[in-house]
C-alpha cells in the first residue's frame, strides 16, 4: 500500500523525518526544511538588513547546504544580506586540497565571492607539519583552535560582520556530550548558544542549530547539491568519534535525544 504524505496527503511519502517520524513527500520536505531554518533565523534575530555575512565553506555537506539555503532564503525573504564564502585551507594533503575544488565549484554555482585563507599563510605551517611534530593524538583539538582563529582573520580580511557555520543539531549534541565527559562545565552553556563572538568580536551563528544531520544529507541528496563527502584523514583519531557513536546508539532508541542534548 502506498503511504501518502502526512502534510499534503496527495503525493507519495518518500522519507520519514527523524525528529518527528512524520512521513512526507519530497516537495513538502523541501518546504518544511527551508521554513524551519527561516524561523530559526527570524526567531533568534540572527541578522539585520545590510549585514555582510561570510558562510564558512569547507565543501562538505553541511556547508554546501548552508550556502544553498542562505542564498535561497536571502532572495526569497529579502533579508538584505551581502553574502560571501570563506574557506580555510588547513594544509591537509589529499583531503583539503580536493575539498577546496568543491568550494570553488560552489562559488561558481551560487555566484558568491570566495576568500580562502591558509594555515601556511597565517601561521607559516600546515596541519600536516603539526601532525609530523605532535603525532595523531589531539591533532583535531589543535586544528579546531587554529581554524576558528583563521575564520576570524579571514572575516576581518573580507570586512564582514558575521560568520555562519554549518554546525547542526547532531554536532552540538556531540559537543555537549564531550564537555560532560571532560567535566568541562564552563563550556556546556556556551557550546549550545546559537550566537557567539570570536576573538575579533565578529558574530558567529548556527542557522542549523535545530536541524538534524540526516535531514541535511537528504536535502543535499534530493537537491543533487555538489559536495565533498570524504572524511578528513586525521578524524578517525578524534575524541569526537566516541561521542558520535554513543549519540547514534541513543538516537536509535530515542530520536529526540539529539535536540534534548542541547538543553543539559
Amino acid at each position: 500500500m502506498v503511504k501518502l504524505c502526512g502534510i499534503c496527503e496527495n503525493e507519495r511519502a518518500i522519507l520519514k523525518r527523524p525528529k518527528t517520524a512524520q512521513q512526507i513527500c519530497k516537495t513538502c520536505f523541501y518546504h518544511v526544511f527551508e521554513t524551519e531554518i527561516h524561523h530559526t533565523i527570524i526567531d533568534n534575530n540572527l541578522f539585520k538588513r545590510g549585514d555582510r555575512v561570510a558562510i564558512a565553506a569547507s565543501g562538505g555537506k553541511d556547508s554546501t547546504v548552508l550556502a544553498h539555503i542562505m542564498k535561497t532564503l536571502n532572495e526569497r525573504h529579502n533579508y538584505g544580506l551581502d553574502l560571501s564564502l570563506l574557506s580555510v585551507d588547513e594544509g591537509i594533503t589529499g583531503y583539503r586540497d580536493d575539498s577546496l575544488e568543491t568550494v570553488k565549484r560552489n562559488q561558481q554555482q551560487y555566484e558568491l565571492p570566495l576568500k580562502i585563507v591558509s594555515y601556511q599563510e597565517l601561521y607559516n605551517w600546515s596541519m600536516d607539519d603539526i601532525v609530523k611534530e605532535v603525532g595523531l593524538k589531539n591533532n583535531c583539538t589543535f586544528c579546531g583552535v587554529f581554524r576558528r582563529q583563521a575564520l576570524d582573520r579571514g572575516a576581518v580580511m573580507l570586512g564582514v560582520d558575521h560568520i555562519v557555520t554549518g554546525h547542526n543539531a547532531d554536532d552540538i549534541a556531540e559537543t555537549v556530550l564531550m564537555n560532560i565527559l571532560r567535566g568541562d562545565v564552563a563550556r556546556l552553556q556556551r557550546c549550545t548558544e546559537i550566537v557567539t563572538a570570536g576573538e575579533s568580536m565578529i558574530r558567529r551563528s548556527k542557522p542549523f542549530k535545530y536541524t538534524y544531520e540526516k535531514e541535511i544529507v537528504m536535502y543535499a541528496y534530493f537537491k543533487k547539491l555538489d559536495y565533498f563527502s570524504t572524511e578528513c584523514i586525521y578524524s578517525p583519531n578524534a575524541y569526537r568519534g566516541h561521542a558520535r557513536i554513543f549519540l547514534k546508539d541513543l538516537e536509535a532508541v530515542r530520536p529526540s535525544a539529539i535536540i534534548g542534548k542541547q538543553f543539559p
